[in-house]
């Protein structure tokens, strides 16, 4: 006897005691399927034969069997109930768990939003907990998106401020040297580093402007104005820039036409002016641009079309970005020395119209442009 009961106490001191089991194991939570109104379903129809079999046996029984019989009967309907539900509870946490694990390797389940007669108050945590995450990835998401073109907006800027002053600064540095007693040089290169600074300014004027007209600041004029008559004055102020290249701006609509709109007669006329500058600087020489104007019930349609290179499909949805260029070898001098802010700053003015400017093309087609305006009422 001392020897066996010695064994016995030091196999109980090298095995730590066991952790009670579950009420249901993990094998038979994973087997278990059911929803909680089948579960419901089943525990009452067991609960109602214990019942009927206590009822049905309880005349034939003495009065102590029959207290006998009633503490079985609400035994075992307590058993019952508290093992389902702890098998209900048990199967949802770990579900939850399994959520939780699925959360950290970002895989997320569209989870049903619709509650009705879903009594388990289980299922819907876990349903919100996914939405909850689901939501949070969207928005962490996004933040980094909007950090990256942060960073990409700040390191645009940065180099085209920095191509203007650098310019400026190599032109006044050298007359410095002793380049400004020649007349000749001195002029030349005080026109270079001039046209420099007049960029430089062009640059940060688009800057505040585009940075106003993002917060709201800046509010549309609206006057009543004829549209055919923007275009001729565009015309003439783009005339000579289409001539170094040999592109041809076409007037559609005759001079006797009028198209009446109420909008921001400057900023609209800013607007046609970048459209069409960015068609010369990126169309082909000896090409052409169109502009008309056609009527609707209720809005006045603008288009602007060229025969160009037209832009690929996958640069569509950019070229409205700032400083966005799509063929990123092009330098400032070969796109013309514009700010980069021009078509930015026209899909401002157009929204701020509640309008929008829908751009069409394919490579070897050339490129359309349009956008609507409010006809004036009369």
């Amino acid at each position: 006897m001392d020897t066996n009961s010695t064994q016995i106490k030091q196999v109980s001191a090298k095995t730590p005691p066991k952790p009670a089991a579950p009420a249901v194991s993990a094998n038979t939570q994973k087997e278990l399927k059911l929803s909680s109104q089948k579960i419901a379903l089943i525990i009452s129809v067991l609960v109602a034969l214990i019942i009927a079999t206590y009822l049905g046996v309880s005349p034939y029984l003495e009065f102590k069997q029959r207290v006998l019989a009633l503490a079985l009967t609400f035994s075992s309907c307590f058993l019952l109930v508290y093992f389902s539900y702890e098998a209900l509870i048990f199967r949802e946490i770990n579900n939850i768990y399994a959520g939780l694990e699925k959360f950290k390797r970002k895989e997320f389940k569209r989870m049903s939003s619709k509650f009705l007669f879903r009594p388990d108050p289980l299922q819907r945590i876990k349903d919100e907990i996914y939405l909850l995450a689901e939501r949070n990835q969207k928005e962490i998401e996004e933040l980094k998106r909007l950090q990256a073109m942060r960073r990409e907006f700040l390191a645009d800027v940065s180099h085209e401020l920095k191509t203007p002053i650098f310019a400026a600064q190599g032109f006044i540095h050298t007359l410095l040297d002793g380049a400004m007693d020649d007349e000749r040089v001195r002029d030349k290169f005080l026109k270079k580093a001039a046209r420099s600074l007049d960029g430089l300014d062009t640059l940060v004027q688009d800057l505040i402007t585009i940075s106003q007209l993002e917060k709201g600041v800046i509010q549309m004029k609206k006057t009543p104005f004829d549209l055919n008559e923007i275009g001729q004055e565009v015309f003439e102020q783009l005339e000579g820039k289409a001539g170094s290249r040999n592109i041809t701006v076409h007037l559609t609509n005759s001079p006797e036409e009028t198209f009446e709109v109420f909008a921001d007669r400057g900023r609209i006329k800013q607007v046609l002016i970048n459209l069409i500058d960015n068609a010369i600087k990126y169309g082909l020489e000896n090409g052409n641009i169109w502009l008309s104007f056609q009527d609707g019930k209720k809005k006045t349609m603008v288009t602007v079309r060229d025969d160009g290179p037209g832009i690929p499909k996958e640069h569509l949805n950019r070229i409205f970005e700032r400083f966005y260029r799509i063929d990123k070898s092009r330098t400032r001098d070969v796109s013309g020395g514009g700010s980069g802010l021009g078509l930015a700053i026209s899909k401002h003015i157009v929204e701020a119209h509640k309008s929008t400017i829908v751009v069409t093309s394919e490579v070897g087609q050339g490129t359309t442009l349009r956008f609507k305006l409010t006809k004036m009422k009369y």
